[in-house]
């Protein structure tokens, strides 16, 4: 095992710039920001930060194969009809590693080295057989995963940064010496001079009137019985260019939360694309055999009026529609984690927990169980996969209905982005307020569930609520 510690700075960015522009960089951010009043740490979401760059191995899919990509051997490609979740599974089984130890405090490190990308919400293509109904206009893998051998872990509440491998590649092993010097200082990186610029105005793909049509549609097919709740979203988007990484800086800075993610990436013509995940949402963390989700559901706006905060903040607390909403994701989720967790062990912890972000309030609830002797963190993923609180209920059906009445697919959105380490365990978000920029054309979702007592303007409203971060972000670059 190779540990070499680096000097910590509470601003994890000034670690990741120096690797930021690489294909198959990746930033998962707790969304530990310095307050903007005080100068002091503050918006305590999470606790470590994780970085990777230069992976030995890739998995991408796109439709029915894999392309595994060995870096190490002269950039091999062997194409794989497998299922993406079986194949990743044999990946990681062929490096198995034992937890790894802090040096001190008795702590482990969340992850060390393994696999590390995103699952787009359209990889449940591979899970269940759905229609081809919504255009596929940006036509991004279903997954994308590098296995990467080095990863930066930065602790916010131990305040250390450290540079960890298992040593599996030869190259590692060799460069140790050099990638310990590149992370070894803070001075300021000097950056593309390609500032980041949004060049046109923000369109829907589903404003309010086509919103509502398809609204009336859930709401007949509730009725019939067909389904109890259905995620309906609309598509954001605007003309952008240059560096997306300054306008990540900025969302973090804006509106951090405790599951975001940046994902420079590239594509099979030869250019990146990048991914920006603002998610407050966690989908399935594994952690030795405990297993946790955490869904959302119930949401209310932010107000600058302290006491109007307070009255949302108390409306959502309150609300008998968006706890019923609530229960039904979890009875969901209980039943997909008992595919790979003990029996009886599979148990709600919390409900409906209020969590407040800079832009919303939502209800968050906790269902915990533990894994069983025979499955791993892969196998948790894909029976809960895509999540349940952002299709609806039935699974199945909701995902049919979605596909009917969403123009475009989602592909990352509504995904999940995250790690499943050589160790076997995995964190992983839901991939809400996330954006793709690709093409020069910046994409990004808001949704919410539409259940039998739904009303048809609120629930509108309640996507606007949602995607007011990023189209505020939007509106500082926006140069027409």
């Amino acid at each position: 095992m190779l540990i070499h510690q680096l000097p910590y700075h509470h601003d994890s960015s000034l670690l990741f710039e120096r690797i930021a522009h690489q294909p198959w960089a990746i930033l998962l951010d707790s969304g530990q920001m310095l307050d903007a009043n005080t100068g002091k740490p503050g918006s305590q979401y999470g606790r470590y930060d994780i970085m990777v760059a230069e992976p030995f191995m890739t998995l991408v899919t796109k439709g029915q194969n894999t392309e595994v990509t060995e870096i190490t051997q002269h950039n091999q490609v062997i194409t794989s009809a497998e299922n993406p979740f079986e194949l990743l599974k044999k990946t990681l089984s062929q490096l198995p590693a034992p937890q790894t130890l802090f040096p001190f405090a008795g702590g482990t490190f969340p992850f060390s080295g393994g696999a590390l990308g995103y699952f787009s919400y359209d990889l449940g293509r591979c899970l269940e057989k759905l229609p081809s109904l919504a255009q596929d206009d940006m036509q991004l893998p279903e997954m994308m995963l590098g296995i990467y051998d080095w990863a930066i872990v930065v602790d916010h509440r131990e305040k250390t940064s450290h540079l960890v491998s298992h040593g599996f590649c030869e190259s590692t092993k060799a460069n140790w010496g050099s990638l310990c010097v590149r992370f070894e200082s803070f001075n300021q990186v000097k950056m593309h001079e390609n500032p980041f610029l949004v060049t046109s105005s923000v369109q829907s793909n589903l404003a309010e009137p086509a919103y509502k049509r398809a609204f009336a549609k859930i709401k007949a097919y509730i009725t019939a019985g067909d389904c109890y709740q259905v995620n309906l979203a609309q598509r954001f988007s605007a003309k952008v260019q240059g560096d997306a990484w300054a306008m990540y800086k900025q969302l973090r800075q804006t509106s951090p939360a405790p599951f975001m993610a940046y994902m420079q990436m590239p594509s099979n013509n030869g250019e990146q694309f990048q991914v920006l995940s603002n998610s407050p949402e966690r989908f399935i963390q594994v952690s030795g055999k405990h297993v946790e989700t955490r869904p959302i559901k119930g949401t209310r706006p932010r107000s600058g009026n302290a006491k109007q905060d307070l009255a949302y903040s108390n409306e959502l607390l309150t609300s008998t529609k968006d706890k019923a909403e609530n229960v039904m994701i979890v009875d969901l989720l209980r039943n997909d984690l008992s595919k790979s967790c003990e029996i009886g062990s599979v148990q709600v912890n919390k409900l409906f927990q209020l969590q407040s972000f800079a832009n919303v309030h939502h209800l968050v609830s906790i269902v915990v169980g533990k894994l069983k002797a025979d499955k791993t963190a892969v196998d948790v993923l894909r029976d809960s996969f895509p999540g349940g609180s952002i299709t609806g209920a039935p699974k199945l059906r909701a995902m049919q209905i979605i596909e009917e009445l969403e123009p475009h697919r989602r592909a990352v959105y509504c995904g999940a982005i995250g790690y499943i380490g050589f160790d076997g365990n995995m964190d992983t978000n839901i991939a809400i307020r996330t954006a793709t920029i690709c093409k020069n054309l910046l994409s990004f979702y808001a949704g919410g569930g539409i259940v039998a007592d739904s009303d048809a303007s609120k629930e509108y409203a309640e996507t606007l609520d949602k995607a007011s971060s990023l189209i505020s972000i939007i509106k500082l670059f926006t140069r027409l």
